[in-house]
């Protein structure tokens, strides 16, 4: 039975503490209080001060498994590490560079993994299309022939942002080859215009054989909603190469709740999963202790 301070095999990412903790130190602390012995470096719109990490890793033991590299880009708001496969150089340098500096701090702070999301196609009248069509969304209920306009246009954004894609892959075999003691997993992005549907991240994986797959179950479960492929499309094809996953519930309009609250089958996720990927548990930061140890409990009564 998981209770607070009991040590657990999962990972907590620090997403999880949003603005509640305003430091590193006091992350890791209220994450071992619960069982956790490893933490993931996340992404949050409020980033914790990491003064008192070296103090507080030695101090409790504390892993960091993994890191997930984004940092706004001052030049026009957007996460850097999407612009990884932008059609503008200098924008992708700038992506690069940032996930540079997250590759040296994950390797000062002993992390080996790093998780890069998804990029979004840049062509105008495609991200103008995508907009349109989550308006639609915003009415529902969304009808058969709404989940084939989806479809359609999934498929038009993988087929026009091909040359973004190719720009991707050569970023990331840059990356890995810089530095080829760290490992790289590329994760699906939430929109609709995003450039990794299915086809496009089998494409990515077969042109980088070095390269991880990260799944994120609330993301893939809120595009399947919509007539977009389901977990098991994307686990049958990529579970090999799966480094980890990150662990949320969603519903038909919401992710990042809490196991055991939405609508995700996760005894069939359990039977994909590789038993050594990393197990990361991602919740909204509104969702506190009591559902984060109860999100524990609900994964290991459920074979994970």
């Amino acid at each position: 039975m998981t209770a607070p301070g009991i040590p657990n095999e999962y990972v907590l990412s620090t997403s999880c503490f949003g603005n509640r903790l305003t430091s590193i130190e006091d992350q890791i602390f209220a994450a071992v209080a619960m069982g956790f012995r490893r933490i993931e470096l996340g992404l949050s719109d409020a980033p914790p001060s990491m003064d008192g990490l070296e103090d507080s890793k030695r101090e409790t033991l504390v892993a960091i498994s993994s890191l997930v590299a984004g940092c706004r880009d001052s030049r026009n708001g957007h996460m850097a590490a999407l612009e990884l496969g932008s059609l503008v150089e200098e924008e992708r340098e700038r992506a690069m560079s940032s996930v540079r500096r997250h590759v040296r701090l994950a390797q000062a702070w002993g992390c080996s993994t790093i998780v890069v999301r998804g990029s979004k196609v840049e062509l105008g009248e495609l991200a103008e299309e995508a907009r349109r069509l989550e308006a639609k969304l915003a009415e529902p209920p969304i009808e058969d022939d709404l989940r084939a306009e989806m479809r359609a246009f999934v498929a038009s954004v993988q087929r026009k942002g091909h040359r973004q894609i190719e720009h991707l892959c050569r970023s990331l075999h840059k990356l890995m080859g810089e530095v080829p003691e760290v490992r790289f997993a590329i994760e699906p992005g939430a929109e609709l215009d995003d450039l990794l549907g299915l086809e496009a991240m089998g494409w990515v994986l077969d042109d980088l054989a070095g390269l991880g797959y990260w799944h994120d179950v609330g993301r893939v479960h809120l595009r399947s909603r919509l007539g977009l492929p389901e977990h098991g499309e994307w686990l049958d094809r990529f579970a090999s190469r799966m480094l980890g996953v990150h662990l949320q519930d969603a519903s038909e309009e919401e992710a990042e709740m809490p196991p055991g609250l939405g609508e995700v089958d996760f005894q069939l996720l359990a039977g994909y999963v590789p038993r050594d990927a990393e197990r990361v548990l991602e919740l909204d930061p509104r969702h506190g202790r009591a559902e984060i140890l109860a999100s524990i409990q609900f994964l290991v009564d459920h074979g994970f």
